[in-house]
């Protein structure tokens, strides 16, 4: 019998026999499309962990005959980069060098520099993986060099079948005849909250724990009741749970609004409905009753430091608020419309007489009646461009005749 995990013992050498990811590695997934083109690009990886990063870096070099390397962020340094690429000299019989540098969000802005001559000119081929978003902790000279690639939670679906293939191995290894029960794997599997190697690590627990057969019973003793309570054999329970509070919320219903925000906190959850409705306080109430940003936040924080159960008080406080509020999406359609816009490549020049620090023409509000006047704020390419309008609420039209009235618009 051997110690190794049996995340390693089972790790898939092919992309089909990867659990999840089918928009990156199924037939017309593009990472599989690039490497069946004969094209080994330097990427960046990020998601949630176990949901196969690692393993396709791995198919990845198997697959193009590179020499394939790994660090961690967390405790490699500059000096060991450096010695892989002192190995890229050495490196005959293959086709290059590649790094798999693992939670490269650990990298501070100059070793992440460090990274780009070695990538530039060829010598290293790099995989970067984080459990982050890429666009704030990787330094932009290093994003602009890399196809970034975003890797999903993995369905309770999708999970079954590898437990499956579990028992097998495990059978196998130990010379047994074990089962269980199609309960106790959907059970495990969406406990795992999309982690495959979670999923295996509970499942390993308890195929040694049970006798005969995994039952749900069995199953339940390797999770913690706080941790799983809001799941069952769905594995999108839980996201449902937080759809449907939101959208309670939003469609003004606060009986609805109380009885989703129960069903999560009765399954132990207290940060994720917190988190869920200091968003529904901007999203959906924002300008038509600014305050609710801060009632929110104040009602989140005191559920914090009461815990549950007491924290129920609060939260059902803050649920009903948000829920008999004037609503208004003003302000997250004009950020959405904004980020399409950057996303497209628009805007990239800002007008000089904002930029430090010149300020060269630029018009100075306070000097002028009013506190206000006319000039252009946006880049050239967007200075006609629309993104907030006035919500139809009292709060937004008396802000809309006031700027109406300051700017000469009013009728």
């Amino acid at each position: 019998m051997t110690n190794k995990p049996l995340a390693d013992l089972l790790r898939p050498t092919s992309f089909d026999e990867i659990a999840g990811q089918e928009h990156l590695i199924s037939e017309k997934g593009v990472i599989r499309r690039l490497i069946n083109g004969g094209r080994i690009s330097n990427m960046i990886f990020f998601g949630p962990p176990g949901t196969g990063k690692t393993t396709i870096a791995n198919i990845i070099a198997q697959s193009s005959g590179m020499e394939l390397y790994k660090l961690n962020a967390t405790t490699a340094s500059l000096s060991d980069v450096k010695a892989v690429i002192g190995e890229s000299s050495s490196v005959f019989s293959t086709k290059g060098i590649l790094l798999y540098l693992d939670e490269i969000q650990y990298f501070n802005k100059k070793q992440q520099q460090s990274l780009l001559e070695y990538i530039e000119d060829g010598r290293v081929t790099l995989i970067a993986s984080t459990t982050e978003n890429p666009y704030f902790y990787i330094y932009d000279a290093l994003i602009s060099r890399c196809s970034v690639f975003e890797f999903k939670p993995v369905s309770a679906k999708a999970i079954v079948p590898v437990l499956r293939r579990c028992i097998k191995k495990l059978n196998e290894q130990t010379n047994s005849t074990k089962s269980a029960s199609d309960d106790a794997l959907e059970f495990l599997a969406s406990c795992a909250h999309g982690d495959v190697r979670h999923a295996m690590t509970l499942f390993e627990g308890a195929y040694y724990a049970c006798d005969d057969e995994i039952t749900i019973d069995i199953a339940k003793e390797f999770i913690p009741s706080v941790s799983c309570g809001m799941f069952d054999k769905d594995s999108d329970v839980h996201y449902n749970l937080l759809s449907a509070l939101q959208k309670s919320i939003r469609g003004s219903d606060p009986d609805a609004a109380v009885f989703y925000l129960a069903k999560l906190l009765e399954g132990g959850d207290i940060i994720s409905p917190i988190r869920r409705l200091q968003v529904i306080a901007s999203e959906d109430i924002g300008l038509a009753y600014p305050q609710a940003a801060q009632i929110t936040y104040a009602l989140c924080e005191s559920a914090k430091a009461l815990g549950l159960p007491e924290a129920r008080i609060p939260l059902a406080n803050c649920a009903i608020m948000l829920a008999t509020a004037p609503k208004s999406n003003s302000a997250y359609e004009a950020i959405a419309k904004a980020s399409q816009d950057i996303k497209m490549g628009k805007g990239d020049v800002v007008p000089k007489h904002l930029v430090a620090p010149l300020f060269k023409g630029y018009l100075y509000p306070h000097s002028y009646p009013n506190h206000y006047v006319e000039q252009q704020y946006l880049p050239d390419d967007l200075k006609n461009a629309k993104y907030y309008e006035f919500g139809n609420n009292k709060t937004e039209q008396a802000a809309k005749a006031y700027w109406d009235t300051i700017k000469g618009k009013k009728k």
